[in-house]
């Protein structure tokens, strides 16, 4: 479904997703790259606790929610692959003290 529109080989790193390491390409579209790498859902819904997945890629559905570097509420459509950073699936919504905690 998705394929990058530069060819050639780009550096790999370590990314570390729901506790265990995964290699992605450098400086990739987060939401993209987690997606190739085989991660669904992304978040569940607060109120039914609904599974969601990336949908619009442009930073507009908020389906894509996930903790990224301890920060949750992060839309991994908008975010780049970045070596040693950490994503959490998110499960439901972030608390205030979440976000607090994470400031």
């Amino acid at each position: 479904m998705f394929r990058p529109l530069e060819k050639g080989p780009r550096r790999r790193v370590s990314v570390r997703v729901d506790g265990r390491s995964v290699e992605m390409e450098e400086d990739a579209n987060l939401a993209a790259a987690l997606l190739e790498a085989g991660f669904s859902p992304f978040r569940t819904t607060p109120v039914s606790g609904a599974p969601r997945e990336p949908y619009c890629m442009m930073g507009v559905c908020f389906d894509c929610l996930a903790v990224v570097d301890d920060v949750p509420n992060r839309q991994t459509c908008l975010e780049t692959v970045r070596a040693g950073m950490t994503v959490a699936m998110q499960e439901g919504a972030a608390t205030v003290r979440d976000v607090e905690a994470a400031s």
